[in-house]
């Protein structure tokens, strides 16, 4: 049994994703001392996954590039990802008005705006696989800016209607993909910071924009949140085209150790002592007995020359898969039927759906007697579940990588991705919040004090994001792009069935049961982490041995 009862596996020697991190336990051996680690406190760090010798592989980027990267794709999150889905939220009464419409008819738009995004997700996978991620976000991009433009201008139902359907194809990419590029560009023990930023992104910064539209749509009126939002999408479309290369690269698999049953550490160290010395292999004179395995090109990686600013612009970077279209938009389903992938697609997407229930509700219920508040008002009851995600993110953003090191450490220097589940916890806040939220909405309380328990709730939904994504992509970083898309895939078809009857519930039997319900369910979701706690190392050794994606020929970039 392994450090906090995570359970042993008797089947494999070396169960995929389970790596030594600390080497502080470990004694050095000939194999680590010459595999690359990290600099000054992280010195005893082995990277994870190894570098290769390329210099246009993206671990080696620098890391102001990096964090360039990091910054633009971010902001593309917060513009796409988080602004666009809970826009109209602080207006739908006063929208609903001007359209002579039902609360629910505008409620409906972002609902299909959410389903494009839904039915969309599979092709953003297939064709980021098939040709990189970065032509799928720059068209995305796009998307956002037409759509945008088609809100400004025009001022009716059905135009409104447009804009939104438009507006959805640019969603998908920014919700899921940049979630896979953090483990393009980073190591282990570094995610859990950029992890905690895009969940923060996804979870909180949608109630920041709620306490800016509301006043706007109050003061200038709705359409000006089509207006101004123009200058922002096309400023992401300039710097996604300058400054953001391919991050997806196709690495000598001996170097991605996380994923393999056999590390082979040996044999990688006489690799890196090879490439080091910028030994061409084509002229056989390498080590022998190093395991060769199918790479891109046979040539050193030491020898290839960097690619120029001008180079990296270019659109289309060759292909990345020989898979079809139709196995590759496969994938992110048959993903699924891994347990613990469904198991965290199930949680992080319910736990967001009940949050964004609360957002269609939110103007119903406080627009309403006895509150009588304006949609700039509604917009500023955010501040609370704006508050309650930030306090989540810098939580955990400070606490699970230095978290997980300990671990590492007290478990001999070895490394679960299970560890990364100890930040499920405090996520037990989301089912006191959601319920208490509904009690004191139904019972008319300060709304100073459902702000409150509503930023609880987005405390918890944002410790559960960050933990059971990071836990994912490092068990199973080799499906980590279909994972996430499955993921976005999954919530937004939520959102479109919430925006269907949420309303009209809350309406016919109050706000109370609603969330009560939602709490309930929240709870009892959460309280299945502990079966991947102590039996998910088991389950990934079972999974590689019974690999049912092997068996049907469904393969992701762990086989490529």
């Amino acid at each position: 049994m392994g450090f906090l009862g995570v359970l042993e596996d008797q089947h494999l020697q070396h169960v995929p994703a389970t790596v030594i991190l600390a080497e502080e336990e470990n004694q050095r051996t000939a194999a680590t001392a010459d595999l690359k680690h990290g600099t000054g406190k992280d010195s005893d760090i082995i990277l994870i996954p190894q570098p290769s010798e390329d210099p246009n592989d993206p671990l080696n980027w620098s890391s102001a590039k990096k964090l360039s990267i990091m910054a633009i794709i971010s902001f593309g999150s917060v513009l796409y990802a988080a602004v666009l889905a809970p826009l109209l939220s602080p207006a739908l009464v006063v929208i609903a008005l001007d359209f002579n419409k039902q609360v629910s008819d505008i409620t409906v738009i972002s609902g299909y705006m959410l389903l494009v995004t839904g039915a969309s997700g599979p092709f953003v996978s297939a064709c980021s696989r098939k040709w990189g991620k970065r032509p799928i976000l720059f068209i995305s991009s796009l998307f956002g800016l037409v759509g945008t433009i088609v809100g400004s201008a025009t001022y009716s139902y059905n135009g409104l209607l447009a804009a939104r359907i438009i507006q959805g194809g640019s969603i998908s990419a920014f919700e899921s993909l940049v979630i896979s590029i953090i483990g393009d560009l980073f190591f282990v023990h570094h995610r859990g910071y950029f992890m905690t930023l895009i969940q923060f992104i996804l979870g909180a910064t949608s109630n920041f924009s709620a306490i800016i539209v509301g006043p706007i749509a109050t003061n200038l009126g709705w359409p000006y949140l089509f207006h101004i939002l123009i200058a922002f999408a096309a400023l992401e479309c300039v710097l996604l085209f300058l400054f953001v290369p391919e991050t997806t690269y196709n690495r000598d698999h001996r170097y991605d150790i996380d994923e393999l049953a056999e590390d082979h550490l040996d044999d990688l160290a006489k690799l890196e002592k090879r490439n080091a010395g910028g030994i061409d292999s084509k002229n056989g004179n390498g080590s022998d007995d190093v395991v060769r395995v199918e790479t891109a090109t046979s040539t050193s990686p030491a020898l290839r020359p960097k690619k120029t600013f001008v180079q990296e612009l270019s659109f289309f970077n060759g292909t990345f898969s020989d898979d079809n279209l139709l196995q590759l938009t496969i994938a992110p389903f048959a993903v699924c039927l891994n347990l613990a992938v469904l198991w965290m697609v199930i949680v992080t997407g319910g736990l967001t759906a009940f949050f964004v229930a609360q957002s269609y509700d939110m103007a119903q219920i406080f627009m309403a007697p006895p509150y009588l508040l304006s949609a700039a008002g509604v917009g500023y009851l955010s501040l609370g579940p704006f508050l309650g995600g930030l306090l989540g993110s810098i939580f955990l953003g400070a606490s699970l990588d230095p978290l997980i090191k300990w671990c590492a450490k007290k478990n001999g220097g070895v490394y679960e991705p299970e560890y990364r589940l100890l930040g499920m916890i405090p996520s037990l806040t989301t089912g006191v919040g959601l319920m208490v939220f509904g009690y004191m909405a139904e019972n008319h309380f300060s709304y100073y004090a459902t702000a409150f328990f509503h930023g609880l709730d987005l405390f918890g939904i944002v410790c559960a994001a960050i933990a059971a994504s990071a836990y994912a992509i490092d068990a199973y970083r080799d499906m980590s792009s279909e994972i996430f898309i499955a993921n976005m895939v999954f919530k937004n078809f939520l959102f479109y069935g919430f925006s269907y009857f949420v309303n009209d519930w809350t309406a016919e039997k109050g706000p109370a049961q609603v969330f009560y319900v939602f709490g309930g369910v929240a709870f009892a979701m959460i309280a299945t982490t502990p079966v991947f706690f102590f039996w998910g190392k088991r389950y990934r050794s079972f999974w590689h041995r019974h690999n049912v994606l092997e068996k049907w020929g469904i393969r992701t970039h762990a086989e490529m």
